[in-house]
């Protein structure tokens, strides 16, 4: 997998290994920009914490990015009207757009090239879901609009759009917030026993924990090996290509994304569950070469995302039996916005305030949606497959992945080099 431009243009800090026995009254498992944004808030908050992280900060999925914050999160609203009414759909939305805001105050004080831009979710054939999707989102308050024209190489049905959102430069951001913060790099943790974490090197006691390890990584609370499953999507940074103005997403699953940075276009596309076959770079590289003839390939990244059984992701308490630990997660490929809405949730969850966002978010809603049938099908099925190479999490069938030169898991997304090393959690990686 290549280097993403955001990886290529920022030098974060480096931070020391714990050595020894600790002890905090929060403790935060996990580097990336949820886990930094929960440390930073906490510490505002005059609350004692420290963070530790497995490898480096910002060395997993938020180093690979499309780092888009937005609101808009494709054809949502009209669904979680129908389905879970407009009080709860108005909760979403106010999640998110207070997320922005947040960003926002950061941004006037971190330079991380915040572009303010509008968001649109086009669709190829049907305009109809895309005027559903306007009107729902306006009869929440929200001034969305039907956009017929987009700056796109091929003709749609329409678009919505949605306008004041925001793209922005991730690791700039966390490079600038997490130098005064208590971090501890290269610091495994392997387990949790009652108040206690383990590592390789010491054990940390704190009173509240919270997980942002991207997967979580306990097995035996909250059930997450079937409430979540992976999704790999790649992107290519191109450079002479026609500018968008804009982010754009298509609202069909193997559609593909737009937007800019600098002086390159970030194509985003070919994805797959994990484990499964899809398009990866191989598709982008044939629509650039037929849409963009004269632009160059600059940088290729790949990534992946939990998706949660109901598109809603979970954050709160991790399961019913751990009252003092905490998890977020299924963040359904809007990362960086649900980073700063779980950030806001969890850190006034660990200090016992309310919250008018807990219940939608809770990972203690009801499993029962069509999503888990297909998770514990595909377990099942790559479970009783007999090969030689199996997941070091729960015993999965691997399948290769030509395209990357990967191991990867079907079931819950683990991906491993060709020695075995471990790529993608929730395998464990060796320490």
């Amino acid at each position: 997998m290549g280097e993403s431009v955001w990886s290529d243009t920022v030098h974060l800090p480096e931070f020391e290994t714990l050595q020894g026995d600790a002890e905090t009254d929060v403790l935060v498992i996990g580097g990336g920009l949820c886990g930094i944004l929960c440390a930073y808030f906490l510490k505002q908050a005059g609350v004692d914490c420290m963070l530790v992280e497995g490898e480096r900060i910002a060395g997993g999925i938020t180093r690979n990015t499309t780092a888009k914050l937005t609101s808009q999160h494709g054809l949502i609203y009209d669904r979680l009207i129908r389905t879970l009414g407009r009080e709860k759909a108005a909760i979403y939305w106010k999640a998110n757009e207070n997320a922005l805001e947040h960003y926002r105050e950061l941004a006037d004080k971190i330079p991380c090239e915040w572009e303010e831009k509008d968001a649109y979710v086009y669709s190829l054939r049907d305009r109809e879901r895309i005027e559903r999707e306007v009107r729902a989102a306006n009869s929440l308050g929200f001034p969305a609009e039907f956009v017929r024209k987009l700056p796109l190489p091929f003709p749609t049905r329409g678009a919505v759009c949605f306008p004041h959102q925001a793209q922005f430069h991730p690791l700039k951001l966390i490079a600038q917030i997490a130098k005064e913060l208590p971090i501890y790099e290269n610091t495994y943790v392997d387990n949790i026993r009652g108040n206690t974490a383990v590592t390789a090197h010491g054990s940390i006691r704190a009173g509240r924990f919270i997980v942002t390890t991207h997967f979580p990584f306990l097995n035996r609370h909250g059930s997450y090996f079937l409430k979540l499953y992976q999704h790999r999507s790649y992107v290519l940074a191109l450079e002479q290509a026609t500018k968008v103005d804009g982010m754009y997403v298509d609202e069909a699953r193997g559609g593909l994304s737009f937007r800019e940075y600098r002086e390159f276009l970030l194509l985003g596309g070919g994805g797959h569950r994990t484990g499964k076959q899809g398009g990866g770079w191989k598709e982008l590289e044939a629509f650039a070469a037929s849409n963009y003839p004269n632009a160059r390939i600059k940088y290729r990244w790949a990534t992946q995302d939990c998706m949660s059984l109901d598109g809603i992701p979970y954050i709160g308490q991790y399961s019913a039996r751990t009252p003092n630990l905490y998890v977020a997660t299924g963040f359904n490929k809007w990362g960086m916005t649900f980073s700063m809405v779980a950030a806001m949730l969890l850190c006034d969850l660990v200090q016992g305030r309310e919250n008018s966002m807990a219940e939608l978010f809770s990972p203690g809603r009801s499993m029962l949606k069509p999503q888990l049938l297909f998770n514990v099908l595909e377990t099942g099925v790559n479970f009783l497959t007999p090969t030689l190479r199996r997941c070091t999490h729960m015993g999965c069938a691997l399948k290769w992945n030509p395209g990357e030169h990967s191991w990867d898991c079907p079931c819950h997304g683990s991906r491993f080099g060709r020695d075995g090393e471990v790529l993608d959690n929730p395998a464990k990686f060796s320490r």
